[in-house]
């Protein structure tokens, strides 16, 4: 018989790391399937940060095992994870503050460059064939997430939640496969949140790029997450979609704060209609 189960893209098997006499994460499992968004949740010291870092191979493991594609990640160097398909954005914003948004964007693209010194140098064929796909690749970037008005502009003078944009417009250009989203609605305001999910609805339905977010917005996670895994001092809470998380009582207690708070997200977080029914 046949297992009709689908290949996650990227597993995580009792994922540990300790610093010192810490364990900072210990024996996080899970699974990302292709085309979701998965989100990571819990109060700060979690472990989420950490969970990504060791994704990106910032950090090593001490226990477990992470497979994207079916190739083990735990012993590969950092610049060879956005050779695989995996692209990230930071908490804090880390872009080239005086090149210009286009410029920004290319920078991203330079992972699948193949040419080398030579051929950039002389602007060879293949070279200036490559420029052309870099061009086009950022301008339909650009595209997707309204960029336009700003694609000329320098990065230093743009507001704070347009950057958010544009670092993560920089990473969409490596083409990924997984986007790794570490809190994008941090510092925005509400309608700059409410266009980000907008944007990750986006890259999700128009480029088919799976998505794992880190977010602390539960708003934001439960208008655009599949399911959601929290983490309370480096173990998993609980796994399931939005509305199972933020229903268990560990959560609750841990991340929500109390059973009153938990009313009050739900009736931020309610459709209209479900808000009149209360």
């Amino acid at each position: 018989m046949s297992n009709s189960t689908p290949t996650p893209l990227l597993s995580a098997r009792d994922l540990s790391v300790r610093f010192g006499g810490v364990l900072a994460v210990s024996k996080v499992s899970f699974d990302v399937q292709r085309g979701e968004v998965f989100t990571l949740i819990g109060p700060n010291g979690a472990g989420k940060t950490t969970v990504f870092n060791l994704i990106s191979r910032i950090y090593n493991p001490t226990g477990g095992e992470l497979v994207f594609e079916g190739q083990r990640l735990n012993d590969l160097a950092p610049h060879r994870i956005a050779a695989l398909g995996i692209a990230r954005t930071f908490q804090n914003i880390e872009l080239f503050e005086y090149a210009s948004v286009l410029q920004n964007l290319l920078i991203g693209h330079h992972v699948h460059q193949r040419g080398g010194f030579v051929h950039n140098l002389l602007f060879t064929p293949s070279a200036r064939r490559a420029e052309r796909e870099a061009r086009a690749q950022a301008e339909a970037v650009i595209d997707l997430l309204d960029l336009q008005h700003h694609r000329d502009a320098l990065v230093h003078g743009l507001p704070y939640g347009v950057r958010k944009v544009v670092e993560v417009a920089r990473a969409l250009c490596m083409r990924p496969k997984l986007l790794l989203l570490d809190e994008p609605s941090s510092g925005l305001n509400v309608e700059e949140t409410e266009d980000m999910a907008w944007w990750i609805r986006d890259i999700r339905k128009e480029l088919g790029t799976t998505v794992l977010m880190v977010e602390h917005d539960m708003s934001l996670v439960s208008r655009v997450s599949d399911r959601v895994l929290a983490m309370n001092q480096g173990e998993v809470l609980a796994l399931g979609t939005p509305a199972e998380v933020q229903a268990h009582p560990g959560v609750i207690e841990a991340y929500l704060g109390s059973t009153d708070d938990m009313a009050s997200l739900r009736r931020r977080t309610a459709g209209p209609a479900e808000a009149v029914a209360r």
